[in-house]
């Protein structure tokens, strides 16, 4: 009877706790992250808005009920995501689940901006297509943004929380991008627009407007001149960092020409203008091992068949500093960048942000490309050649200001409007704005998420022997444990034949 009893007591014990677990667990969301980059940890980007959250904000999320198992997760992902909103915000965040299901709610998610997509759906054996609605739309007050798809990992978070930055913006940093001196249009930057937008407004600037008054921008952007600036427009630039202004320069002190395989230099006098703050754009050419490759098409007979080669000329950066703009990035591609230096007063903080592998160099112009060319170890003698710097304090006067300097004005400019660039050199251009003119931190939040990790550079010796080791080793290993096995059984016959020897 008594045993009876303790069983008894024992169940209704453990009853308890499980009951009071999940009333704990219901009432307070806790989460492990064990990801080396805290994939799954919210940053303190979104931390600082959420806290700063003068009115309510208002999360209607439309997901179809029956959505296929892949994208039931990324419903569950994005209800605990809102809840931890939620319980962050102390109730500023709430929100709703709608399954538009009928012809009333499907209407309401397309007025407010989140459309259907089309999903595949494997059903016995056969694969269909279903429509489903998986966005948001977010509110505070009478304005609105919509997340018309909203997608996992990272980019979840990063999608909620500039959308909530969005709508509780009431003044937006003005971006002046400098045009005039043959700098690309604001056409080619459109995938770096669709990122600075999110927190700031974009308007072109023209030097040769005398009414134009640069120093109503937060920052200013000079990206890829071609044409000589007159001394004029460099004594603007002065005043406006002389005023607190903030300037991001993009500079090609050299380019190449593909039809006769030559490289030369280019001088719009902005590299003297930087040389007075003491950065100097050097005028070469960064090659490096650690590179992109270019297509050459070769002939063999009637058939043409392309080739991939390396091609030292096109730099991949994958060193980085510690720093907000470059924090999360891990492969950068470059066309034809030119090394950074400083030797201007240290009463500016020069601070690298970007680096050549250890195996690189700079050529000097002019220069004839040679696609064919066989690089060896002895090509590159220099490392760690600056190809991005930041610099803080008096620039020009007394007061503090901000630059930014690349020695590549390519990376996020597209040279076709169909070009899709590689969204860590789009966001490597939108931090550097972002650092210029706010302090949010969404510059972090923006390249959270999976890392491309490639693989270290590995000598050609050291590769032959992981070769042969890999092919070798269970070999020799094999060996080995026959010669064991035939020792020890020859071992153990000897021991028998004494015994019955004996």
């Amino acid at each position: 009877m008594k045993n009876k009893r303790r069983i008894t007591l024992q169940l209704l014990m453990i009853l308890g706790v499980v009951i009071l677990i999940n009333i704990v667990s219901d009432r307070f969301f806790v989460r492990v992250d064990l990801t080396q980059d805290q994939r799954y940890t919210l940053s303190d980007a979104t931390r600082n808005i959420l806290r700063d959250l003068k009115q309510p904000v208002t999360v209607s999320a439309y997901f179809t009920s029956d959505l296929p198992p892949q994208y039931i997760n990324l419903r569950r992902e994005f209800t605990d995501l809102l809840v931890e909103y939620g319980n962050l915000s102390r109730g500023m965040v709430v929100f709703e689940m709608i399954d538009p299901n009928d012809e009333e709610t499907e209407m309401a998610a397309m007025q407010a901006g989140v459309q259907p997509v089309i999903v595949n759906v494997r059903e016995r054996d056969q694969v269909k297509q279903q429509k489903a609605y998986m966005g948001a739309v977010v509110r505070m007050g009478d304005r609105k943004e919509a997340i018309p798809l909203i997608q996992s990992d990272a980019a979840m978070e990063y999608s909620l929380s500039t959308s909530i930055k969005k709508i509780s913006i009431v003044d937006k940093p003005l971006i002046g991008v400098v045009q005039g001196h043959g700098q690309p249009p604001l056409s080619s930057l459109q995938q770096a627009l669709s990122g600075l937008l999110v927190l700031n407004n974009v308007e072109e600037v023209n030097f040769y407007d005398t009414i134009e008054d640069i120093s109503r921008f937060q920052s200013l952007m000079i990206i890829g001149p071609t044409d000589s600036i007159p001394s004029l427009h460099f004594s603007l630039l002065d005043s406006y960092l002389a005023g607190g202004g903030n300037l991001l320069v993009a500079l090609n002190r050299v380019s190449a020409d593909f039809n006769t395989l030559q490289g030369f230099a280019v001088e719009t006098g902005l590299e003297n203008w930087l040389m007075d703050k003491g950065v100097i754009v050097e005028g070469r050419f960064i090659v490096d091992a650690n590179c992109g490759t270019v297509g050459v098409t070769q002939q063999t007979g009637a058939f043409q068949y392309t080739t991939n080669i390396r091609f030292p000329y096109l730099p991949l950066i994958n060193d980085f500093a510690d720093h907000p703009i470059t924090k999360g990035l891990s492969n950068i591609v470059l066309q034809f960048a030119s090394p950074i230096l400083y030797t201007g007063d240290t009463l500016v903080r020069f601070e690298p942000i970007a680096f050549t592998s250890e195996k690189s160099d700079a050529r000097s112009v002019p220069l004839m490309f040679d696609i064919q060319k066989q690089w060896t170890d002895r090509d590159f003698t220099r490392s760690k050649l600056a190809v991005a710097a930041t610099l803080q304090g008096p620039i020009s006067g007394n007061l503090p200001s901000r630059m930014v300097v690349f020695g590549d004005a390519d990376f996020a400019v597209a040279s076709d409007p169909r070009q899709n660039l590689q969204r860590e050199n789009v966001s490597l251009l939108v931090n550097a704005v972002d650092w210029l003119s706010d302090d949010t931190g969404l510059v972090e939040l923006r390249t959270k998420g999976p890392k491309a990790r490639p693989l270290d550079e590995v000598e050609d010796g050291r590769k032959l022997f992981l070769k042969l080791l890999n092919f070798l080793l269970p070999i020799i290993l094999i060996i080995i444990y026959g010669v064991y096995r035939i020792i020890r059984n020859r071992n153990i016959r000897m021991k028998r034949m004494e015994d019955v020897y004996v």
